[in-house]
């Protein structure tokens, strides 16, 4: 179960609540804390239910999968497409936060030629068929962690001999009556939430691990538990250490923690997390990548989209070539249309339609179907799909309008696929 739990926490990475801070800050007010604290409330619950479907899916580990069969073929096909939104989006917000902070490196280049710069490189990895193995990526989390232990003992050390917070101070982190807002908080948790993205993958995990029944469920929470007060802690330092007095200027909101690093630790400091979160950045970019590509590739297998140019893989490499390049135009496109901001909150439109779509298919299995009895059957599912729709609910017009235009395309395309495939009976498949 701890090595589910330590795959879990590499998934997600020990830096997490980093690459959001500034953005959840502006709109929570300062808040960041609490809106780490909210979202940790909702995964959990989520968690459970996840943990809980990969019994009876123990191959699968994918929402749509337990929406489709539990649900209905169609929603879970919605759910399909929804992650889709997810893994495309997850790209492209990589190639806007790794542009940033190049730029905190060389600001006198602009930032869309590191725009379009990173979208190449990720592209062309991809396409050469470089990716990071499990032990490196495991190495690379190692570091991370150091480097978050580092930032730590700076961070105590500048709160103890210069800020010196004082009686209230320390509370204002979680509560800052000057500040708060419920609406700004839910709003803020709807794009802290992007920190627990990730957690789901430890249901992939079913087939090669001892007593998947118990140990699945179990490390899927605590990884939630962990990554959540880990990253509590990192965001509560920051705020003491900077304060919430105005919102990060626009042209540091996206690498503010990095900001906040060189107040407490000086031009060391910065450029140790600076460089630290541009790697994993990169990283996450890469794999994003090649996921989409991937999900892509099964999707055209399955009938979902054109099988001839989506399920097309390169003789030589192996590599679902259309789809990787598909993707990369995605990342950099998107690098010139949308903010970071935005980019999170659209991500994690599709992501809560995966959790509250889990969340109720746990709910119709042990409540409706199942004879197994678990414990809190339908208490768990049903307080994960409602602050689940809660958070969802508040996430910003533009971003629910835009993700309800993706899901409408993707019916109209399930519908045509469906006409054109001659079968009615069924939804097309994702492999």
């Amino acid at each position: 179960m701890w090595h589910l739990v330590v795959y879990g926490i590499v998934i997600i990475q020990p830096t997490a609540p980093m690459g959001i801070y500034g953005v959840v800050s502006n709109v929570a007010g300062g808040h960041v804390v609490t809106t780490i604290l909210v979202a940790m409330v909702a995964m959990l619950f989520t968690a459970v239910s996840y943990g809980r479907m990969a019994r009876v899916y123990p191959s699968a580990g994918s929402a749509y999968t337990y929406v489709g069969h539990e649900l209905h073929p169609t929603l879970g096909y919605i759910v399909g497409w929804s992650m889709l939104l997810d893994y495309i989006l997850n790209p492209l917000i990589c190639v806007i936060w790794c542009s940033a902070a190049a730029r905190n490196i060389l600001p006198q280049i602009p930032y869309a030629a590191w725009a379009v710069a990173f979208a190449l490189v990720f592209t062309a990895l991809n396409l050469r068929g470089v990716r990071t193995s499990g032990r490196v990526n495991g190495l690379l989390a190692l570091g991370m962690s150091l480097v978050v232990a580092i930032f730590l003992a700076y961070a105590i050390r500048y709160l103890a001999f210069v800020a010196r917070p004082i009686a209230g101070d320390w509370l204002l982190p979680f509560y800052d009556p000057a500040t708060f807002s419920p609406s700004r908080v839910f709003r803020g948790t709807s794009i802290a939430v992007l920190t627990y993205i990730g957690f789901d993958g430890i249901s992939t995990m079913s087939e090669e691990v001892e007593n998947p029944r118990r140990n699945i469920m179990l490390a899927t929470v605590l990884t939630c538990l962990v990554i959540g007060l880990l990253s509590a802690l990192e965001v509560y330092v920051a705020q003491l250490a900077w304060p919430f007095r105005a919102p990060f200027p626009e042209s540091i909101v996206d690498t503010a923690y990095v900001h906040v690093a060189q107040r407490i630790g000086g031009r060391f400091l910065f450029h140790l997390l600076n460089a630290t979160l541009l790697i994993a950045n990169m990283g996450s970019g890469m794999a994003a990548q090649f996921g989409a590509a991937r999900l892509l590739y099964g999707m055209g297998r399955g009938g979902s989209l054109p099988r001839r140019f989506f399920s097309a893989i390169d003789v030589r490499t192996g590599i679902p070539r259309n789809n990787v390049i598909v993707v990369g135009a995605c990342a950099l496109a998107g690098a010139f249309l949308l903010t970071y901001e935005r980019g999170a909150e659209l991500l994690n439109f599709g992501a809560f339609i995966a959790f509250m779509g889990v969340n109720a298919a746990a709910l119709v299995h042990y409540r409706l179907r199942s004879q197994e009895k678990v414990p809190l059957a339908a208490t768990a599912p049903l307080l994960g799909l409602a602050v689940s729709a809660f958070i969802w609910l508040n996430l910003n017009r533009s971003a629910m309008l835009l993700g309800a235009l993706w899901v409408a395309l993707g019916l109209l395309l399930y519908y045509a696929m469906r006409r054109s495939s001659g079968d009615t009976s069924t939804a097309p498949g994702f492999e």
